[in-house]
């Protein structure tokens, strides 16, 4: 970022896809330090409503006329945009042609943590739940943070904690379009490599390359926390501690994990402690790993053990991260954003541990034309581990169709015998009021969890259908 705009001088900031859920944390964060925030999403939603009820001006027209006035002015307004938004979006080029500070969301997520104690969780899977975790261990500890999350925290009720006197800030740092290298972390966890986005990055090698240049970011003093195993071979600076982690090995890891009546306990142990009998607040085994990770990170930085405890006992989860909408001994339904083949597997894993005598039904909406190119027969495999699977179109996102790449590579792809059904999204409903479920869960990062209200009302309805015929 230039060094002619620092935040003091900004009065406007304008958003080029304000409705995404990185971008609508730093709208948040503009308004709470008074300045004018106003924005263009493509189409409306939920999350779009709260923020123009927070006090942004939110359209969703292409139109420079739309833009308001006091964010015209180059000298004080900033321009944000997500790399998810075509460089030929009509406002983007106007204020590009007009001379003014245009930039990514990580930029100025980095601008902002530069003068902090940046905290990143990055990785290809589990960088919400474990940044998230993070951040509500150090909020509801004496040391507190400001916090940039990828999800909405059920703590909370929003994507952004704000501290004025915490010299920490959590951040969920994401890789796509290599936004991560704009960081300075202080510390780093790295939860996964496995390939992803390889649309920007062309090979796995150049993927990993990304990973390593991100690692030599991490200031000194500071630390990176390694998952094990990982084909990744960091280049950090001299002064940088390396630390290894997981569920059952590493400098952090878990011990006398006990699973059972729908809780889940274990004991954490550090190079320099154990605490034992901790408690997890959202029971799925995926987030033992999760969990981990994140006490890592707070005991490295002055959580005491009670804190840690107490944390991970209250701990209530993400918006659309293993999110059950409804648990009861006969119908569960679960929405979990997984959108990769080694998150699906983790999911279908984790659920299959609570539920291993039950039938797990899931419905996969596809994540991108190029994702599900390159991945076609990895998500088959990993929705194989599944009893039943319904497959819906692709959800676009920001890409143009790729002939002859439909839902249907990995329906056909799918393990023989397995029950499976292809179907437009707009008919789910319809599908699931004729077909009896017992474990349901809805996997993708596209649209299809705006049907979640509505299948939850049509499960509780079976539900008290069913106990009234029990009782005549």
């Amino acid at each position: 970022m230039k060094e002619t705009m620092e935040i003091h001088t900004i009065q406007s900031v304008y958003f080029v896809g304000a409705g995404g859920i990185g971008m609508s944390a730093l709208v948040r964060y503009f308004l709470s330090k008074g300045k004018r925030v106003a924005g263009y999403d493509r189409t409306p939603s939920e999350l779009t409503a709260r923020l123009m009820a927070e006090g942004a001006q939110i359209h969703y027209e292409e139109d420079v006329a739309l833009i308001p006035d006091e964010c015209k002015n180059p000298a004080t307004t900033l321009v944000v945009y997500t790399p998810a938004v075509p460089a030929t979006h009509v406002e983007l080029v106007y204020f590009r042609e007009h001379g003014f500070e245009v930039h990514k969301r990580a930029q100025v997520l980095g601008l902002i943590t530069r003068s902090s104690k940046a905290l990143c969780v990055a990785g290809t899977h589990g960088k919400t739940t474990t940044s998230t975790l993070t951040a509500h261990l150090l909020h509801q500890s004496a040391i507190g943070c400001t916090a940039f999350l990828g999800g909405i925290s059920k703590n909370y009720g929003t994507n952004l904690l704000l501290s004025q006197d915490s010299p920490y800030t959590v951040i969920e740092a994401d890789e796509f379009d290599r936004s991560f290298h704009q960081l300075s972390p202080y510390m780093s966890v790295i939860t996964a490599t496995d390939p992803d986005h390889l649309d920007i990055y062309g090979t796995y090698e150049a993927y990993l390359e990304s990973f390593r240049h991100y690692t030599s970011l991490i200031q000194p003093g500071g630390a990176l926390i390694l998952h094990t195993g990982l084909s990744l071979q960091p280049d950090v600076q001299t002064g940088v501690r390396v630390y290894t982690y997981s569920r059952d090995e590493g400098d952090f890891h878990a011990e006398n994990i006990r699973i059972g009546g729908g809780e889940i306990y274990i004991d954490f142990v550090a190079p320099d402690a154990r605490i034992n009998d901790i408690r997890l607040g959202v029971p799925v085994s995926i987030n033992i790993e999760n969990g981990v990770a994140a006490m890592a990170l707070a005991h490295l930085n002055g959580a005491t053990d009670e804190e840690i405890r107490r944390g991970m006992d209250s701990f209530r989860g993400v918006d659309r991260r293993f999110d059950f909408k409804l648990k009861t001994d006969r119908i569960v339904f679960l929405s979990d954003y997984a959108h990769h083949p080694a998150e699906i597997a983790q999911c279908v894993r984790s659920m299959r541990e609570l539920y291993n005598d039950r039938k797990l039904t899931g419905i996969f909406q596809p994540h991108l034309y190029t994702r599900t190119r390159d991945f076609y027969q990895e998500f088959a495999d990993s929705l194989s581990l599944l009893d039943e699977v319904i497959l819906t179109e692709i959800y676009p996102a920001r890409e143009q169709p790729i002939p002859g790449v439909t839902s249907q590579l990995i329906y056909d792809h799918l393990r023989p015998g397995i029950e499976k059904t292809l179907c437009r999204k707009e008919d789910v409903l319809n599908l699931l009021a004729r077909k009896p479920v017992e474990v349901l869960i809805v996997l993708g990062a596209g649209d299809l969890d705006n049907y979640a209200p509505a299948i939850t009302q049509l499960l509780q309805k079976r539900l008290k259908n069913d106990a009234s015929c029990e009782t005549t």
